[in-house]
């Protein structure tokens, strides 16, 4: 029997690589980066091999590394010494990602930041938002502190504000507030269907942020549903976002894909630490080889991600360099 077409389009790596339906660049990538409080830190997290919280004077040395590697994107994460009930020390001018950030626009400014934008890692309980007396989330009341954080971030330097919080309303009220500063060209992008999930576990480590009572159901997304995330990134592309995350990614490909199919906007898969710290210890322990990172990241894209928020971006970075 004679090759099919695709087969003799198989059969040379030249032509597969010429007819591939999906590609990938160092440009699709945003880096996760933890900064903390002191000096001379570059703490490795138990959890997540490979992944450090970083001191500001260790971080630009690691910016540094994610420029030569050609990774131009990088998302903040603070952990601050101070916590509170109101998350003071996520909207204070000397804050750990407002110190970061003005740190390393000043050294490097060809380097994009985008900034978290939350409460959980500045409160002391340890939830996304300013509590009621009966411990629940004060939708409404949290939505002022967003506001506050996220201004707070972009006088600091940051290109962009990522909304992590999934409170109602959040992203109508930071744009109503950055745009009455003076910062409309300031985009927002969105963690629109952001899951309650199991695979954040190693995140709580990274950015001690677990809360101290409870859960984050009654505001994060029901993974049972699918229907309610295109509600979500509605509501959110309606009040004004620019992009919009669905997090985590590999469980979730259905939700990337249908609200790619539906909306037709901008999107980033955040490929989450728990997902990254599975297949790290997979391949520490011999059960797959290396090239399944490559895979998973390609796989994201070939879903609809246009944007990966990924632990695997330097991986990614050297791979592509072979």
């Amino acid at each position: 029997m004679s090759f099919s077409r695709t087969r003799r389009l198989r059969k040379n790596q030249v032509v597969r690589n010429l007819i591939r339906e999906t590609s990938i660049s160092l440009d699709d990538f945003i880096y996760p980066l933890f900064i903390v409080e002191g000096e001379n830190k570059k703490e490795e997290i138990s959890s997540m091999k490979g992944v450090y919280r970083f001191s500001i004077d260790k971080l630009l040395e690691e910016v540094r590394e994610l420029l030569d590697l050609g990774i131009n994107s990088i998302i903040l994460f603070g952990i601050p010494d101070e916590k509170d009930s109101c998350g003071t020390s996520g909207f204070v001018e000397d804050g750990i990602i407002q110190k970061a950030i003005r740190a390393i626009k000043e050294k490097y400014p060809e380097m994009y930041v985008v900034t978290d934008v939350c409460m959980c890692e500045y409160t002391d309980h340890g939830h996304c938002g300013i509590l009621t007396d009966d411990g629940d989330v004060d939708n409404d009341k949290t939505l002022e502190y967003l506001g506050k954080i996220s201004l707070s971030h972009v006088e600091a330097g940051a290109d962009m504000v990522a909304p992590s919080d999934m409170m109602d309303g959040r992203v109508a009220a930071i744009r109503s507030v950055l745009d009455e500063n003076g910062y409309e060209y300031i985009p927002i992008m969105a963690y629109s269907a952001k899951y309650a999930s199991n695979y954040y576990g190693p995140f709580r480590e990274a950015a001690e942020s677990a809360p101290s009572h409870g859960d984050r159901k009654t505001y994060q997304m029901d993974y049972y549903n699918s229907d309610e995330a295109m509600r979500e990134i509605m509501a959110d592309l309606e009040e004004g976002a620019d992009l919009i995350i669905v997090k985590p990614a590999l469980a979730y490909m259905d939700i990337i894909r249908r609200a790619k199919d539906e909306f037709n906007i901008p999107i980033a898969s955040y490929n989450v630490s728990g997902e990254y710290s599975m297949i790290k210890s997979a391949i520490e322990n011999g059960l797959v080889n290396e090239d399944i990172i490559m895979e998973t990241l390609v796989s994201l894209k070939r879903a609809g991600s246009d944007i990966l928020i990924s632990y695997f971006a330097k991986d990614i970075a050297r791979m592509l360099k072979k």
